[in-house]
């Protein structure tokens, strides 16, 4: 069961909290220096200026030790983009629907391969499902154009958004936060 404080969720003994001493997380080691990079040296500066919040898995039995760190902003997503995937209501005039994008995600080295990243990503759909502030239809990332990469996010139902960006570093992907509604999964 997950229970939801303001910026706080707790869920099987884990801690997913939105990061405002960034101190506690400065010898996070992912494994990719550009992620590890952005935690240490950006994630504050992006916090500080509005443009993105950072949060922190923790477990709760052993507080402190930062095992997953993921940041999250604000985004959108073209529903000519991704017609034909999802299933748009008559009469909605939007070109643009709201999402939340998942700006940079890591999980301590020592973690990995233990399905935390999944945990994670099912914890922030329960997030938006549960406590969404705003209006939030999908979920979004530019995942790191590597198979390993993209066969995570395809494992945790994203989709590609198109081919276009099949030779670029990075491919846009999404979520749509309504399939979970429709089965009335419980977070």
């Amino acid at each position: 069961m997950l229970s939801a404080k303001r910026n706080t969720l707790e869920k099987d003994g884990w801690i997913l909290e939105k990061i405002n001493d960034f101190s506690s997380i400065s010898t996070f080691d992912c494994g990719d220096n550009d992620l590890n990079d952005f935690f240490s040296k950006d994630a504050q500066a992006h916090k500080e200026q509005l443009l993105a919040e950072t949060y922190v898995l923790l477990q709760k039995r052993a507080k402190g030790l930062p095992v997953a760190l993921i940041s999250l902003s604000n985004d959108v997503i073209r529903l000519e983009k991704i017609k034909g995937k999802i299933a748009i209501p008559q009469g909605k005039g939007y070109r643009d629907w709201p999402a939340v994008k998942i700006g940079r995600f890591g999980v301590l080295k020592a973690f990995q391969g233990q399905n935390i990243g999944s945990f994670v990503i099912n914890m922030i759909k329960c997030l938006f499902l549960s406590e969404n502030r705003t209006g939030c239809r999908f979920i979004t990332i530019d995942a790191y154009n590597k198979s390993s990469v993209i066969n995570f996010y395809e494992k945790n139902d994203f989709q590609l958004i198109s081919d276009k960006d099949s030779s670029k570093s990075t491919r846009a992907m999404f979520f749509d936060l309504k399939r979970l509604q429709e089965v009335k999964i419980k977070c």
